[in-house]
């Protein structure tokens, strides 16, 4: 049977995961969930994942949820895999295992907090929340200098410090992306410093390509709509119409 992909491409891990399968030629078929809508909060995708997140696969009679376990068990699962994505060498899998434990408990613990609250909060009918939204910048700024002073210490292209990415990029590098809505100033403010970062999630995004292009079109779509929306704000014209914008805390 072919594998399912449980998707809404406003959710970066879900960005990820359908990166892989697209640049690994994996046969699979997207099932979207709208999370604007709040179908991942239904008894039937509850089926799928019980902690109504997205993504989420099924294959065959197997479920799995978890970005990171999910791109783990794809790489070991379908042939044609490189295997510079998960290593079989034990130390660069340990390395990769290392970088992903870290993403969940402080990069992505800044990213997206201050995406939501400096920008989608009304899209989830709550006011925007600026304090908080400093709190997580902090601990963002703090996570681009670590990633930059451990794993982009050398002259290697991508976080093991080689010249081939591994699924540890591609996730690290869909949740930077998330910025992409952000006020641009207060993305230049944050992104600015770290030009190795930049340099890397752009190393990424070529070794990924045409895919990873594809699959951020939909966030590319909401940047636009977010940007007209300040500046018609700007020139008077007030009022929010966010519209359908999603984002997914999995």
């Amino acid at each position: 049977m072919k594998l399912k992909v449980y998707a809404d491409r406003m959710s970066q891990p879900t960005r990820a995961i359908l990166i892989f399968c697209k640049v690994n030629g994996i046969d699979y078929e997207e099932v979207k969930v709208d999370i604007s809508k709040g179908q991942h909060l239904t008894p039937e995708f509850a089926e799928i994942n019980p902690m109504k997140q997205l993504p989420a696969i099924v294959d065959g009679r197997f479920k799995l949820f978890e970005s990171h376990a999910i791109l783990i068990y794809i790489s070991c699962a379908f042939p044609g895999v490189a295997d510079h994505w998960y290593p079989a060498d034990l130390f660069k899998r340990s390395k990769i295992h290392s970088v992903l434990d870290w993403h969940h408990s402080n990069l992505r613990r800044g990213a997206a907090p201050y995406v939501v609250h400096s920008t989608l909060a009304p899209v989830f009918g709550r006011p925007l929340n600026p304090q908080a939204a400093a709190e997580a910048e902090e601990l963002l700024s703090k996570s681009l200098s670590k990633i930059e002073s451990v794993w982009l210490k050398g002259n290697g292209r991508f976080l093991l410090g080689g010249n081939q990415p591994s699924i540890a990029d591609l996730s690290l590098v869909c949740e930077i992306m998330q910025l992409e809505i952000v006020d641009e100033k207060d993305r230049a403010r944050i992104l600015g410093p770290h030009k190795k970062v930049q340099q890397w999630i752009e190393n990424t995004r070529i070794a990924t390509q045409p895919h990873f292009d594809e699959v951020h079109k939909v966030l590319m779509k909401a940047k636009e709509k977010l940007q007209n929306q300040r500046l018609k704000k700007a020139n008077g014209g007030g009022g929010s119409g966010m519209g359908k914008l999603s984002h997914s805390r999995m």
